[in-house]
């Protein structure tokens, strides 16, 4: 890949590239993701801020190649006293032009590590059924799929599965 590439935590600064790189994944890639374009891009430039504060119930990340923003990826944790040992990988994104270059292995060791020091266990995810090239990266990183959800989201009246996966980092 040509250019210096980073991972960093993304914070307020973040928001107008880190929202219009969301805007164009959920654009393109409508089947990936349970947000849609439609409803996202009617909320304001705050509701991105506030989703990027330093917060108790999540991280987010942003890779960049020679200082554009390229891929993203966030961590959510629970919140629930029973369900603390383990977060959810969310919002995973690298755009076409960098895809197959090392960025969605990098940001999904960014998450782990992250998990692994914030001293969860667990680690969860979902993705849809169709999408071979990320199952078979989360695989690469280790997560097992567990089951598929049939009908989990419908894009325009189409219906899509979503394939849930785990990844344990026990100690």
């Amino acid at each position: 890949m040509h250019g210096q590439t980073q991972i960093r935590t993304l914070g307020l600064a973040d928001a107008p590239v880190y929202r219009s790189l969301r805007l164009r994944a959920l654009r393109e890639h409508a089947d990936a993701f349970t947000s849609s374009f439609e409803e996202e891009k009617m909320r304001p430039v705050a509701d991105t801020e506030k989703r990027l504060r330093v917060a108790e119930d999540g991280k987010l990340w942003g890779a960049y190649v020679s200082g554009e923003m390229t891929g993203m990826v966030g961590l959510s944790f629970e919140k629930r006293i029973k369900n603390r040992h383990k977060g959810l990988l969310v919002g995973m994104y690298v755009a076409p032009e960098y895809s197959g270059k090392g960025l969605g292995l990098s940001l999904v060791d960014t998450v782990v590590q992250d998990a692994r020091v914030s001293g969860l266990e667990l680690v969860t995810l979902t993705v849809t059924d169709s999408n071979h090239a990320a199952i078979a990266l989360y695989q690469k990183c280790g997560f097992i799929a567990f089951g598929t959800e049939p009908d989990a989201i419908r894009v325009n009246g189409v219906s899509f599965g979503k394939t849930h996966m785990y990844l344990s980092i026990k100690k």
